[in-house]
């Protein structure tokens, strides 16, 4: 390995290059969500097989994430990142020139495959050539590309599915893509991981295909099909279930595996690991759910539910260089605290505020003091991941921390997607049985609507609209108490980690 780290411009251009690699690979799992209808109208195709062009990426990404340890070891960690990111541009071009659903749908497993080793070795490569002392920081401005991509994401795709052709949003990877291999060749060329020549193992791949692929598509498709009243979600449940414990037993038993479950031994690894994924996966839910809402019951355009999303971000930029300054100063788990108390106190803010005639303000405020709460997440509880462990283990660490979470954040998505419908269900039927011939107030509000010019059936039409906006904010705000609820619950389990949480510790000094 190489003998010392990085200092000056070649430490600057290559922080630029992982860190825009890693904008670019999140930026890609969020942009295409709100651009779906654009997409699907231009091919032909409906709305729910649009859905088609997330779910393919989020599958093959998903499965190519914990093999990124097996490959850093087998090709080294520069060249293997410099294929992906080259790889990445050119099916991003692929995906924008395709003129059917089903090659574009081709074209985004590809890329989800060639993506998967980016975050991972981002996060390996800053950490073993910064200088012990910088790692904090490396982290920081690694962890701010994080936080600002799922923003920009919804704000880019809108603005582009809007105004031009939706292929624009994957050629922009294109220019990014180059930049990054450019940068990375200036600055890493020379600074390649050790080799290992160990064989592949096989069967552990074949069940994390069969197992994570089986549980992604039954979240996917879950809420559309009615879960398990449907024989195919039954199929896909037994097939994941079976598949993921015969991978773990494999996994445990095998001379090579494709997953190195030894990690969880580790305790700092196993209770940062489930923090960041169970945390994550309610705040990719909110993410997922806050753009719905809006848009839904208030009649916000993409564009603007993704700048009212946007807020979010703002704190981060400015706080997480601070943090990283001083992070060697501070107990993660502090940090990791404040955080969780932050996230409840936004979500339980929410679900007071969220109401039918809420103004952008409303919506924006939370986004804007959750900064406060993401600033002090990805880095601390990155940092306690990673903490202990010797820098060839870092690549796969950090892969299968990325693995979890990725996993975490789909979990979150379908959960909270299908509560918010089911329970709006429920609400719709417990309010629409006050709308009766018996009830003064209900008719008194048809006598309202018909004196504004309205026939019967109209009024009728617009009062169930209220009803299921009414059950839509209902649920959800029972979506924002509960996530508020788990945050209180996670505070418990970060105290768990056992100092120290320098980042030096991540790499025995920082002899490269």
């Amino acid at each position: 390995m190489q003998q010392k780290t990085l200092e000056g411009m070649p430490l600057v251009l290559m922080t630029i290059a992982l860190s825009l690699a890693t904008f670019m690979q999140v930026l890609d799992s969020t942009i295409a969500n709100v651009a779906i209808p654009t997409i699907a109208g231009n091919l032909g195709e409906s709305n729910s097989q649009g859905t088609w062009v997330i779910t393919s990426f989020g599958v093959a990404n998903a499965i190519s994430i914990p093999i990124t340890g097996w490959l850093a070891r087998r090709i080294g960690e520069v060249k293997l990142f410099v294929w992906s990111t080259g790889a990445f541009a050119v099916a991003s071009w692929l995906c924008g020139m395709s003129e059917s659903l089903t090659t574009l749908i081709f074209f985004r497993v590809i890329q989800g495959i060639v993506a998967g080793p980016l975050i991972p070795l981002s996060q390996s490569l800053l950490l073993n050539n910064y200088p012990p002392a910088k790692r904090s920081i490396a982290l920081s401005l690694w962890a701010m590309t994080v936080i600002v991509a799922p923003i920009c994401g919804p704000i880019l795709g809108g603005w582009i599915s809007d105004n031009y052709h939706w292929g624009w949003i994957f050629f922009i990877n294109v220019p990014i893509g180059v930049i990054v291999v450019l940068l990375t060749l200036q600055t890493l060329r020379n600074r390649e991981t050790p080799i290992t020549i160990a064989p592949i193992d096989m069967v552990g791949l074949a069940l994390l295909v069969i197992g994570v692929g089986s549980l992604q598509v039954m979240l996917d498709r879950g809420k559309e099909l009615d879960w398990f009243s449907s024989t195919e979600i039954i199929i896909l449940t037994s097939l994941a279930v079976i598949a993921l414990l015969a991978l773990l037993i494999w996994e445990l038993t095998d001379k090579h595996p494709i997953v190195d479950l030894s990690l969880f031994a580790g305790r700092n690894f196993t209770i940062g690991c489930l923090s960041i994924s169970l945390a994550y996966m309610l705040y990719f839910g909110s993410i997922v759910l806050l753009p719905q809402l809006l848009q839904e019951v208030y009649g916000y355009t993409a564009t603007w539910a993704g700048l009212a999303s946007a807020p979010v971000g703002i704190i981060p930029v400015i706080l997480s260089p601070i943090i990283g300054r001083f992070a060697h100063k501070l107990d993660m788990r502090r940090l990791v605290t404040f955080s969780f108390i932050m996230y409840a106190v936004c979500f339980y803010w929410r679900a007071y505020t969220f109401e039918p005639g809420m103004d952008f303000g409303a919506s924006a405020w939370p986004q804007f003091i959750q900064g406060f709460a993401v600033a002090c997440f990805f880095m601390p509880l990155t940092t306690i991941t990673l903490a202990g462990l010797p820098p060839d283990k870092i690549a796969a660490a950090s892969s299968l921390s990325n693995f979890t979470r990725t996993l975490a954040g789909s979990i979150g998505t379908s959960i909270t997607t299908t509560m918010w419908s089911d329970r709006e269900s429920i609400h719709h039927a417990q309010l629409t049985e006050s709308i009766t011939p018996y009830n003064p107030n209900a008719q008194q509000m048809y006598e309202k609507l018909q004196a504004l010019g309205m026939t019967h059936d109209q009024a009728s039409a617009w009062i169930a609209q209220q009803i299921t906006n009414q059950g839509l904010i209902i649920s959800a705000n029972e979506i924002f108490w509960a996530s508020a609820g788990v945050f209180l619950v996670l505070l418990v389990l970060i105290w768990f980690a056992r100092p120290p949480f320098t980042s030096s510790n991540n790499s025995g000094g920082g002899a490269h």
